[in-house]
């Protein structure tokens, strides 16, 4: 089987199958191990700022415009010969549109299965999984690997559960300039953590939080974890943060996220998500986050 993968969730996938060899074409986001270097990227960004909020001023201007945010070199995934593609239907501003990717599908000669993930929530994540073994023909090894991330969620929930863990509320940051709260599976993993999200509601998007509200909710908890950013990214965004977030965190506990491990893309990684929030919000139970993976400032 040849796969195209056109999200970094998708590829997570695949290798967390133990299918990386059958990979033909990826994004340019996606991490690959050093083996599969090789493999052809076929996306790129058309959003070329830095610093969050000329970043957001792109993306607000492209998105009006109805303008596509990534390019999809339809050349190289005709070299590439795919037999699937790999897209979603969840955010255009993370990945290439489902529409752009199921148009230049129509396309090929001769034509790939395409199959589509759509995760809102964690178990969407898990059934994510599954859908893309059953899209490799290897639906066993999606049972496995479903089976095993239920696992490790269950333990942080029996220790919770067990200790009968208060339920501290948290501000998950997805974006810092302009402050958006997180969105989607972010407020499950929380809740699935040990906290409840003041901000986020789970399976709904992320939106820019009004600073009257922002300043009124007066949050405990601070986690910051940008759409895409690494660990190193995140604390350098917050090195430039506004004067609304300086006094929004002044005196609180502030943890910058390797968000784009464990939060933004919609694979297994959320699972390790969870038991990092889960180290974050109650170190009592489960001992300190690794520093690769949160750093409180």
């Amino acid at each position: 089987m040849r796969v195209a993968a056109l999200l970094p969730a998708a590829t997570d996938i695949v290798l967390a199958l133990g299918a990386g060899d059958q990979l033909v074409a990826v994004t340019h986001a996606c991490t690959l191990p050093a083996r599969l270097s090789g493999v052809p990227r076929v996306t790129r960004s058309r959003v070329h700022s830095s610093g969050a909020a000329a970043v957001d001023a792109q993306v607000s201007e492209l998105s009006s415009a109805g303008a596509p945010l990534f390019d999809l070199d339809e050349a190289a995934l005709v070299a590439a010969r795919p037999d699937v593609i790999l897209t979603q239907a969840v955010c255009d501003v993370c990945a290439v549109r489902e529409e752009d990717a199921r148009a230049v599908a129509s396309r090929l000669q001769p034509s790939p299965s395409v199959a589509t993930l759509g995760a809102r929530t964690v178990e969407g994540v898990l059934l994510d999984c599954l859908t893309v073994a059953r899209a490799l023909d290897i639906p066993e090894e999606g049972e496995e690997l479903v089976a095993g991330l239920r696992h490790r969620i269950g333990v942080v929930h029996a220790k919770l559960k067990a200790a009968r863990a208060p339920r501290p509320d948290v501000l998950v940051l997805e974006w810092t300039d302009p402050p958006f709260n997180a969105g989607h599976w972010v407020p499950d993993m929380v809740r699935r953590a040990g906290g409840e999200d003041l901000f986020g509601e789970t399976g709904q998007e992320s939106r820019r939080i009004p600073e009257g509200e922002l300043l009124g909710r007066d949050p405990p908890m601070i986690i910051v974890a940008p759409c895409g950013y690494t660990l190193s990214e995140t604390i350098a965004a917050l090195e430039k943060k506004s004067s609304l977030l300086a006094d929004l965190m002044r005196g609180k506990p502030v943890w910058a996220l390797d968000a784009n491990r464990l939060t933004s893309s919609p694979g297994p990684g959320v699972v390790h998500g969870i038991e990092v929030l889960a180290r974050i919000i109650h170190p009592a139970l489960f001992g300190p986050a690794a520093p690769k993976d949160a750093v409180r400032l």
